[in-house]
């Protein structure tokens, strides 16, 4: 019964399966070298060990610990967490905390240096980089964009009876560690608009800047638009991250419109925001531009780095992007 239930195997079929398994069984695998072998880490900043260290990388006999620090110290934040990652020498290398001492005065250069001083002591355990990754700030990397999209009534033509258009447009904000921001309304995607948000930007470009200032995940921001009737535009934003130090989204919380009267005009400069801090939601000083607080267009904010502005899933169509949601 056994034989006459086995099948006969052709004889080229066997030999193929033969040769693969044979080149499977002979692929070179060096890392199968490493295998048995202890690795001694590097000793941690700040270590009293005495016992002398061999480093054995090839990069380190080129480049002196010097060198290497200077070259770290020249680096982002965000580049420095992605050259902890490469070995361990690097990683305890980089949690040297002048590196994030640094970062933190320049981020929270408003505060000073003596109440940031304080302030990772009493809330961070004295630790500069555990500040930077869990205290709210704003990201100056790179620009926040808010997608909005809404539906237009078009005009009736020969065959169609109810056309509509899908507009899309954008909110773009730049940050600054000084307490100043750039904001522009276009329908240009992220990587066409970036080359304009600077401060030498020119009036066609219609780029506006303002003041804000932040308390915990709270942002006040405020503007003024200039023309016939000044206006002055007033936003509440809250910070949030989709992981821990991200902080790469911002929630619209409010949007306001109001008028300013002459005096305010005059007085204000850039400090918008010293102008309109005690307002009510409903305030306006300009009797011919009420007060509107804006119920539409408040999709949140989603940062894109300056190294990923042309490759931003922002640049793609509409038609592309429709199930594109961010939040």
């Amino acid at each position: 019964m056994a034989s006459e239930l086995s099948l006969s195997v052709p004889a080229d079929v066997s030999t193929s399966s033969h040769l693969r398994a044979m080149q499977f069984m002979e692929m070179q695998r060096p890392w199968w070298n490493l295998y048995g072998v202890r690795v001694r880490p590097f000793p941690a900043f700040g270590s009293t060990s005495d016992k002398p260290f061999v480093d054995t990388a090839l990069i380190h006999h080129c480049l002196p610990d010097e060198l290497l620090f200077e070259v770290f110290a020249r680096l982002p934040p965000y580049s420095l967490g992605k050259a902890s990652c490469v070995c361990r020498k690097w990683k305890y290398t980089i949690r040297n905390p002048t590196f994030w001492r640094s970062a933190c005065l320049k981020t929270w250069q408003s505060f000073g240096a003596m109440e940031n001083s304080r302030i990772v002591q009493r809330m961070y355990e004295g630790s500069w980089r555990k500040m930077w990754i869990l205290r709210p700030r704003l990201r100056t990397d790179g620009i926040y964009v808010s997608r909005n999209t809404y539906i237009r009534t078009g005009v009736a033509e020969w065959k169609v009876t109810n056309p509509v258009h899908l507009v899309c447009y954008y909110r773009y904000i730049r940050f600054f560690p000084s307490g100043r921001f750039l904001y522009k309304n276009s329908s240009q995607k992220v990587k066409e608009i970036i080359r304009c948000m600077n401060f030498r930007a020119s009036k066609a470009d219609c780029v506006f800047n303002g003041r804000y200032t932040l308390a915990d995940d709270k942002v006040e921001a405020a503007i003024m638009y200039p023309g016939v009737n000044p206006t002055v535009l007033r936003m509440r934003l809250r910070l949030r991250g989709t992981t821990v130090g991200a902080n790469n989204r911002l929630d619209v919380l409010s949007l306001v419109t109001s008028g300013l009267n002459d005096s305010e005009l005059n007085d204000g400069g850039d400090d918008m925001l010293g102008i309109v801090e005690g307002w009510r939601e409903d305030e306006t000083h300009n009797p011919d531009v009420p007060a509107i607080s804006h119920r539409r267009g408040l999709a949140p904010f989603v940062f894109v780095p300056f190294e990923e502005v042309e490759t931003s899933v922002l640049n793609l169509p509409v038609e592309k992007m429709d199930f594109y949601v961010p939040g």
